[in-house]
């Protein structure tokens, strides 16, 4: 695994957040700055950084309430609004002017709202799995698990449980590949082994999506004149092809479309053709 720095920072409202600082790399590129998914955290990106780290810096950053980060004791502020915020803060901190953003589901959507709030802060960006409008199906699979607290015994025992009700997601991973994952999404909390979220992320969550959905497309209007790419996991539930096709149509020459083969909501970067895409964007720009 690539050498990393666990470091810390204070939002705006004065909570401590956590971000893995992976060093290196010419320090006149920008860093790639990586942002996970509703439940999950810095972890997800150890194979991008396994790959990149020291050729780039890696930044890979902990929203509020995940991982390292500390949870907020109000949990309406848990929104892209605020993350977007949280990571502004971040970049400023560190005296970045922009990044090649990384963004998994909610870190996409976090990135396209980014490029709305202060567009010259992106060098480029990878959305994974994630555009301007969602599939229902996908927001109720969700719904059936976020916020709902479980135990195991074991990362053994995690790593069993979300192979039968995921193996459909990542029907290539054997036992291995899948205790992982429940090493990447968990922790050890006493005896026991639990989701590394607080459990309250699911309440402004089920209130955005129980509303009328927001026109977002204009998000992506704010990408356009740099290098994207779209990566879709192949048979996500999420995330559709027509959506894909769409942003990519939208955003003209300047987007690459990336669908991983066998692969569901969303590419984990343990696939080498992810890791091919995020080396071609890199490529494009430092072009």
């Amino acid at each position: 695994m690539a050498r990393y720095e666990d470091r810390n920072y204070n939002s705006t409202d004065g909570l401590r957040l956590h971000y893995r600082d992976y060093a290196g790399g010419d320090p006149d590129q920008p860093p790639i700055l990586c942002l996970p998914g509703l439940t999950r955290n810095a972890r997800d990106f150890e194979p991008l950084a396994d790959r990149f780290a020291g050729e780039w810096r890696v930044l890979a950053l902990d929203f509020r309430g995940r991982g390292g980060s500390a949870a907020d004791p109000d949990p309406s502020r848990y929104m892209p609004a605020t993350y977007a915020r949280d990571v502004i803060k971040l970049l400023d901190q560190l005296g970045i002017a922009d990044a090649v953003f990384i963004g998994t589901s909610l870190g996409g959507l976090v990135t396209m709202l980014i490029a709305a709030m202060e567009n010259e802060r992106l060098a480029g960006a990878l959305l994974n799995d994630i555009g301007p409008e969602v599939d229902p199906k996908g927001i109720e699979r969700i719904r059936t698990y976020v916020g709902k607290p479980v135990t195991w015994t074991s990362f053994a025992d995690a790593a069993t449980a979300m192979m039968a009700r995921m193996g459909d997601v990542y029907p290539r991973w054997g036992v291995a590949e899948w205790e992982r994952f429940a090493r990447r999404c968990c922790r050890e909390e006493g005896p026991q082994v639990v989701y590394d979220y607080d459990m309250r992320i699911a309440e402004p969550f089920a209130e955005a999506n129980d509303a009328t959905q927001p026109n977002l497309w204009p998000w992506l209007d704010h990408l356009k004149g740099r290098p994207v790419t779209i990566l879709r996991g192949a048979t996500s539930d999420l995330f559709s092809a027509a959506t894909a096709e769409r942003m990519v149509r939208e955003l003209g020459d300047d987007a690459e479309l990336v669908t991983i083969e066998e692969v569901g909501h969303a590419p984990s970067f343990d696939e080498p053709e992810s890791i091919a895409a995020v080396e071609r964007l890199l490529a494009r720009v430092t072009d």
